[in-house]
Order: C-alpha cells, then sequence, then structure tokens
C-alpha cells in the first residue's frame, strides 16, 4: 500500500476507508445513535468539519489527542477526524480517573482531551498535572465535536498530507499484569486489520450489527464498527451495554450481528430476560478472546442453534485480531479452540529458547504481521523485549493441532506449576462452569509447602453450592492433579476498568490470607 499524497486521502488511510464507503453510498445510513443518524455522506462530512477543527486549534501533525467518553457519534468522529487532520488518536477508558487518568494523559503527551459533560469534573480536577493545553467537549456543548461536525458552515479542510506509515492511534493495554503501554498503531496496521476482519468474520453491508461494548477498546472499534463502516453496512450504537437493553434490541431492530466480550455473554446468559427474548434473527454472534467459558457458549448454542458463532482471539498491539474459529469449525473437540491466523497474520509457537515447539505442546504465541504496532509509546525497553528476532511475543500460552488450530492454554503468568506438573487454570474453570451453581469463576495458583503452588479456584455462585461440594464435582471431571485444593468462595471478581479479571489481585489476596 503507498503513501498518501497531499490533498488526497487514498485507500491505505483510516479516514480513507469512510470516504470510500461514502463514495458508493453517500446516501445509505451509516450510523444510529440514539435519535440521531448519518448517512455515509453526511459522516463523511464531519470528519472533515472536525478533521479542520482541531488543526485549527493549533494542533500539528503527530500531536496527540485524548478522547475520554463514553460510546456515542461524536467519540467515533473524533477518532476519524483524528485519522484525517494527521494527528494521533489517544482512546481513554471511561471508568478510568484520578492518578490512572493523570498516568495515560501524561505518558501519552496529550495535549488537547476531548470528553463528554459527564467525565469533564474528573479532568478539571487533575488539570494541574496534566500536559494538556485544552479540555473540549465531545457532545453537549456548543463548541464540541458533535456541533461542528454538524455545522455546514465549519471552515473547509486545508488538505494534509497523511501516509499509511504515520501514526493514527495510541492503543493502551489493559494493565491486567503492569501498567498500560501504548502501542502505536499507524493507518497502515489498522487498514489491513480491517481487511482481515472482512474477510474472516463475513463482514457484509448487508449486515444490521449492534456496537455495544466501549469504543475506547481496539476490538469493538477495529473489529467491528471500522470494518462494518468499510462495507457499507448500517451500523446502531449503544452509549453503555445493558444486558435487559441488549436483549430487547436484538429483537426489536432486527439486529443481525453482535459482538460481546465473554463477561457480557456470561452476564445475557445469566440475565431473566435471555427465555425470554426472541434472538432468532441474530445471524453472527461474535465472542472475544479465548476465555469464552464452553458451557456458556453451549447454553447459547443450544436455544439458538441457527446463530453462527465466531471465537475472536488476539490483542492491541495487533490490531487486535490475529486468529479467528468461524461457525462451520465449532464442532465437538473444536470448542475451546481459537481457530487460525487471520489474513494478514502469521503464528507460531515457541518454548522459552525460540524454537518451535512440535504438534500438541504449549508454547508461546508469536505473531508476525503488517497489522502490529511499531512498538510502545516512549518505551524502548519494553518494545525491545516483545518484539524479538523479527516476532512479536505475546506472553499467551497455546497449542495448535495438526489441521493448523490454536487452542490457548494460559497467559504465562498463569499456567500453574503444581508439584513439578503444569496446569491450565482455563481448564479447571471451564470444568466449574459446569455446576449449575457457578456463576463466575477464577483460578489461581497460591503458594502450597506441599505442592509449591496449589490449583485454587475463586467462584461467585447462583445458586447453592459448598466448597467440598465443588471440589468434588471437579475431581469427577478432570485428573487429580488439577483438582483444586481449595475453593473460595466470593461476592464478586476483581476487574480492570476494562472488565478483565485481575488475577493478580486474586493471588495478592488470598497469598497475604495465607502468611497471615
Amino acid at each position: 500500500m503507498g503513501a498518501g499524497v497531499p490533498g488526497v486521502v487514498t485507500a491505505s488511510t483510516v479516514d480513507g476507508v469512510v470516504r470510500r464507503s461514502a463514495g458508493r453510498t453517500p446516501d445509505r445510513t451509516a450510523l444510529r445513535f440514539g435519535d440521531r443518524e448519518w448517512t455515509y455522506a453526511e459522516l463523511d462530512a464531519g470528519v472533515s468539519r472536525v478533521a479542520a477543527w482541531l488543526l485549527g486549534l493549533g494542533l500539528g501533525k503527530g500531536d496527540r489527542v485524548a478522547a475520554y467518553g463514553y460510546n456515542s457519534d461524536a467519540f467515533l468522529l473524533s477518532f476519524l477526524g483524528c485519522a484525517r487532520a494527521g494527528l494521533v488518536h489517544v482512546p481513554i477508558n471511561y471508568n478510568l480517573g484520578g492518578g490512572e487518568l493523570v498516568y495515560l494523559l501524561e505518558q501519552s503527551g496529550s495535549t488537547v482531551v476531548l470528553t463528554d459533560p459527564k467525565l469533564a469534573g474528573r479532568v478539571e480536577d487533575i488539570r494541574s498535572e496534566i500536559p494538556a493545553r485544552e479540555v473540549l467537549a465531545l457532545r453537549g456543548a456548543p463548541e464540541s465535536v458533535l456541533e461542528v461536525a454538524r455545522d455546514p458552515s465549519a471552515p473547509d479542510l486545508v488538505p494534509t498530507e497523511v501516509t499509511d506509515t504515520d501514526l493514527v492511534q495510541l492503543l493502551y493495554t489493559s494493565g491486567t499484569t503492569s501498567r498500560p503501554k501504548g502501542a502505536m498503531m499507524s493507518h497502515r496496521a489498522l487498514v489491513h486489520e480491517y481487511l482481515s476482519c472482512v474477510q474472516a468474520l463475513d463482514i457484509t453491508g448487508a449486515d444490521r450489527p449492534l456496537h455495544a461494548l466501549p469504543l475506547y477498546h481496539s476490538a469493538q472499534m477495529h473489529v467491528f464498527l471500522m470494518p462494518s463502516l468499510a462495507v457499507g453496512a448500517v451500523n446502531d450504537l449503544v452509549e453503555i451495554p445493558e444486558p435487559g437493553d441488549l436483549l430487547r434490541r436484538i429483537e426489536a431492530d432486527g439486529i443481525t450481528s453482535f459482538f460481546a466480550a465473554p463477561t457480557v455473554w456470561v452476564g445475557l446468559t445469566n440475565s431473566a430476560e435471555f427465555a425470554a427474548r426472541d434472538l432468532s434473527g441474530l445471524r453472527k454472534a461474535y465472542y472475544g478472546a479465548a476465555i469464552m467459558p464452553v458451557p456458556v457458549l453451549r447454553r447459547i448454542q443450544e436455544r439458538y442453534p441457527g446463530i453462527g458463532f465466531y471465537n475472536c482471539f488476539g490483542q492491541s498491539e495487533i490490531g487486535p485480531l490475529a486468529t479467528v474459529l468461524r461457525p462451520e469449525e465449532h464442532v465437538e473437540g473444536r470448542m475451546d479452540s481459537c481457530g487460525r491466523p487471520a489474513l494478514f497474520v502469521e503464528a507460531r509457537l515457541v518454548d522459552e529458547t525460540g524454537a518451535d515447539v512440535g504438534v500438541g505442546e504449549p508454547g508461546e504465541v508469536v505473531y508476525r504481521s503488517p497489522q502490529l504496532c511499531d512498538g510502545y509509546w516512549d518505551k524502548p525497553e519494553e518494545t525491545a523485549a516483545a518484539f524479538r528476532d523479527g516476532w512479536f511475543h505475546s506472553g499467551d500460552m497455546a497449542r495448535r493441532d495438526a489441521d493448523g488450530y490454536f487452542t490457548i492454554v494460559d497467559r504465562l503468568k498463569d499456567v500453574i506449576n503444581t508439584g513439578g506438573v503444569l496446569v491450565a487454570s482455563r481448564e479447571v474453570e471451564d470444568a466449574l462452569y459446569l455446576h449449575p451453581s457457578v456463576a463466575e469463576v477464577a483460578v489461581i495458583a497460591l503458594p502450597d509447602d506441599t505442592w509449591g503452588e496449589a490449583v485454587t479456584a475463586v467462584a461467585v455462585l447462583k445458586g447453592p453450592a459448598t466448597e467440598d461440594e465443588l471440589i468434588g464435582f471437579v475431581r469427577e471431571r478432570l485428573a487429580g492433579f488439577k483438582v483444586p485444593k481449595r475453593v473460595h468462595l466470593a461476592e464478586e471478581l476483581p476487574r480492570n476498568a476494562s472488565g478483565k479479571l485481575l488475577k493478580r489481585v486474586l493471588r495478592d489476596e488470598f497469598t497475604e490470607r495465607i502468611r497471615g
């Protein structure tokens, strides 16, 4: 893919994706959010107005602009406007505040913060600690991204040269084991990502997708919303996901495709409305990451056998789609697989020396792909550690079968070494999810004088069960060395602001209890 030309938006830039769709289907609805609708022509014109407005603030190519808001049309426009202006968009989790927010704004060097009215107070509270010159509104104010985009009298965009190698976004990792790192995404990386998604996930202009998970996260924005815009689909956007509302909308609005993280799917199946709603119009159901509990997936498939399920696995650094298990591949014996690499992704499994492991043997997943980030923003040591010998080291452990299907075993840090034998926490979690009283569960390693590390489960219940009952339940299904030595019952499991389970918090908490 070639570089851009001054004044010309090419197909190899992120904003060029939307401009091409506007050229093909200008009058088709591109986006619905609340009571607002945007045709593709209106969305494209709005992007140019936002780009001109941002450059009018005195920003220069490569400057970082933070977007700190809930899902909205304005949030999408902030991303596309930055892309067209040659700026770097920094999406920030709206659950963060205080020191965590200061860290991201400071580490990214964001000179402007775009925020929602409900969140503006959090930014003002830390204003003296951050580098931003201006704090402006995404929506809800006369001078805001939304109002600029809708104003036909707004100044025209002066052509800006944007090439496919320019950075367009800093995607901050979720920080489950350390402080977040900003993955530097270029236009080229994300456009390759969109092509991989369209091909692997059967995304078409005839789809009616519902986008409910946060746009600050790479999966909803770059695996689903942007590829859907690229093919001219009609997109429905939800501000904040709520299980009952999502189920009602899927039924009432003719939604044909929907993505949810495993935690959301668990919440949907636990909802009282799950049994009451007719979701038979849904044709494509996507779930993210390989940690989707197989028993939960089976429950949905049994109720709606006509839905095609796609397991989408990856991480922010690769756009984030890396592998996909397609509907026809969801067969007995392969339900826990995350599939095979996407169109532009090469993947290997290696041991600690970097040598390839054999079929069926566990190894770390490493990637080579044009979708990969250019490294971590202002973190040369972490970049060098992750990108070694021409491959990106993911930190995920997996096995690959003879047909090339990957099955994630665990994160490297979550594999349990009990008595010299390795146990994948996910396998034990899947066994516990089969128990009708288990709503959520996490399996961790705790220090043990006899075993070195003891397999330990922390469970949230939705019905009656005892520790001994759950241990016995697993013993009937797994080898003895995999059975939890203890099961602790909890009201909830700790998660970070992105909703990812924080096993390190559980390990620290229960290790401290052991040591007294």
